[in-house]
């Protein structure tokens, strides 16, 4: 709504989390530190807490997306569980498969038997094992006490499994209790994330609004980026939604600079009587459970300016335009209302309950992850217009003959999804208890319809309404390197491939590309550049990534679709 008023491309504090939006903020990157080096210390435990909203997904992003192909890590979301569903849990994210046992008679023996095999052939293969816990605070005693047993695990010279905690200050508590005292004496590292400083929040708010479009002065003075960090605490998801509320609240009485007293009311409107400088937790679940859904209605009508919607009242427009989650009830109640042409009529409704989706049938019918994943990245190599061997032992060994290399992530977004605009596979997990994971391949986002490929060249286009509630995150795609690009790391100085590489950045960031690689520490007179990670930085901080200067998989994608190379696009349907 505000957004061309303050010449932005697109709304800059929105909380869903866009890695064009990505801010690692000093602490952000201690924090990290400590989860990589839960990569290399060899078995115990690792803590990560913090407040709501100080950015713990945002670091366990990074982290993901950071992790070695020698490493496999099992990531665990919801760990409301009992401790045999939480080992087969593990079991599943690891792909380790258990023998069958009948309902509710499975054991702990079941699971820790195979997943114990497979952590020692891991390990003599040089592979490491890590297990990442999101949410850790709402683990049971006796759960953390399984973990902890999960940890004796080893050989005679290393442990097999590495275990990472990610949660809430509660999670510190539950810890320390005298019960987990021998769990306590196996955190080998432990990280307490706090909200941001006031420096960083004015750092937090300029790169919010510079990504999203921003080219001229801040809408925000010094003196309202001061009020912004007392009134949020530092806490990134409550500046996110103070600073979008202020923007609207400026909009509406057409100011192009957010005033402190348009702040406060702000902050009354979102935060309640709890805006202090300490996180306020309760008020963000009522903001997380309903708020945000019609920001955009309750704001610009909040703000006592005496305006009216004409034709109607505000339920009524209320109404009409809908929150995402409505949307998202009302097109599966669409597909679940629809008649199955494929069943017999009255299939599934003599009891009263709806027939299935087309989506649900469309994934039954698709093989297990493992054939699955075959035969989806068969449909990604005849995007790129290659092909998989059909007795490949490895299919990215197999594709590297075509200069074709795979990237993986196990918490990938839709956002990252459109943002990388190129086919990819999705690991989604169907509804229904015991269901068995499915990997399609994605090859087409046309607006809110997304185009899946199963096996035999089966296809369905499917509402990401009813998608997306199946999709974790997993996700796998191909892309090109330049001729002469090393498999790890960088390119050496004055190679073809670095020299290639700066004449891309230089030609998107309107500078003149330099003739010879300047020296380390040297500013090039032409360009203004200092080292060349300078433009790799610049150009991954444009694009929301962690701005560390190597140009790894993720930067050099984004590189070919802005400097508009050809190659395969989610935005543009195959045949």
């Amino acid at each position: 709504m505000y957004a061309p008023f303050f010449g932005l491309e697109q709304p800059p504090f929105s909380i869903a989390p866009d890695p064009r939006l990505l801010f690692m903020s000093e602490r952000h990157r201690e924090a990290l530190a400590h989860l990589l080096y839960g990569l290399q210390a060899g078995g115990g435990f690792v803590l990560l807490t913090g407040e709501v909203g100080t950015g713990k997904t945002t670091v366990c992003r990074c982290f993901l997306e950071q992790v070695p192909d020698s490493c496999s890590v099992a990531y665990i979301f919801n760990p409301r569980l009992t401790v045999v569903e939480l080992l087969r849990s593990i079991c599943d994210e690891f792909g380790v498969a258990r023998p069958p046992a009948a309902h509710g008679l499975e054991t702990v023996k079941d699971c820790i038997d195979p997943l114990n095999e497979f952590l020692l052939r891991a390990h003599a293969a040089g592979r490491t094992s890590v297990l990442v816990i999101d949410e850790a605070q709402n683990l049971a005693p006796e759960v953390l006490e399984q973990l902890r047993l999960l940890t004796n695990l080893e050989t005679s010279e290393a442990k097999l499994l590495q275990i990472i905690l990610i949660g809430q200050p509660e999670l510190r508590a539950l810890v320390a209790q005298p019960q987990l005292e021998q769990l306590a004496q196996r955190v080998i590292a432990r990280y307490h994330l706090q909200a941001l400083s006031r420096a960083e929040t004015a750092q937090y708010v300029a790169h919010r609004l510079a990504v999203a479009g921003l080219r001229g002065p801040l809408p925000f003075d010094r003196r309202a980026l001061a009020l912004i960090h007392t009134l949020s605490g530092g806490v990134p998801r409550r500046i996110n939604v103070l600073c979008d509320r202020a923007l609207l609240g400026a909009y509406s009485r057409g100011e192009r600079e957010v005033r402190p007293a348009t702040l406060r009311r702000a902050a009354r409107e979102v935060f309640g009587g709890a805006h202090r400088v300490a996180p306020a937790r309760p008020a963000w679940r009522a903001v997380g459970a309903g708020a945000l859904a019609g920001a955009a209605l309750v704001a610009a009508l909040g703000w006592g300016l005496g305006w009216r919607v004409p034709g109607g009242t505000g339920q009524q427009t209320a109404a009409a335009i809908g929150s995402p989650k409505a949307s998202a009830a009302a097109a599966s109640a669409v597909s679940a209302a629809a008649p199955d042409a494929g069943a017999p009529a009255g299939k599934g409704q003599e009891d009263g309950a709806p027939p299935p989706s087309a989506l649900a049938q469309w994934l039954a019918a698709q093989p297990e992850a493992g054939a699955g994943e075959a035969a989806g990245w068969g449909q990604l190599a005849r995007a790129w217009q290659a092909s998989v061997p059909p007795d490949a032992a490895d299919i990215c060994a197999a594709l590297a003959r075509s200069d074709l290399r795979c990237w993986r992530t196990r918490r990938s977004s839709l956002a990252q999804l459109r943002q990388l605009d190129r086919p990819a596979l999705l690991t989604l997990q169907p509804p229904g208890a015991g269901s068995v994971v499915r990997v399609l391949a994605l090859l087409a986002l046309d607006g809110e319809q997304a185009l899946l490929a199963g096996a035999g060249g089966a296809r369905l286009s499917v509402p990401l309404a009813e998608l997306t509630p199946l999709w974790q995150g997993g996700l796998a795609t191909l892309w090109r390197a330049p001729a002469g690009w090393p498999a790890s790391g960088t390119p050496p100085a004055g190679s073809a491939a670095a020299i290639w590489l700066e004449q891309q950045l230089a030609r998107l960031q309107g500078s003149k590309a330099p003739t010879n690689r300047p020296r380390a520490g040297r500013r090039n007179a032409d360009s203004g550049e200092a080292d060349p990670s300078a433009r790799v930085r610049r150009f991954q901080s444009e694009q929301g990534l962690t701005p560390d200067g190597q140009a790894g998989p993720l930067t050099l994608m984004l590189l070919n679709r802005a400097a508009g190379v050809a190659e395969p696009r989610l935005s543009q349907r195959g045949g």
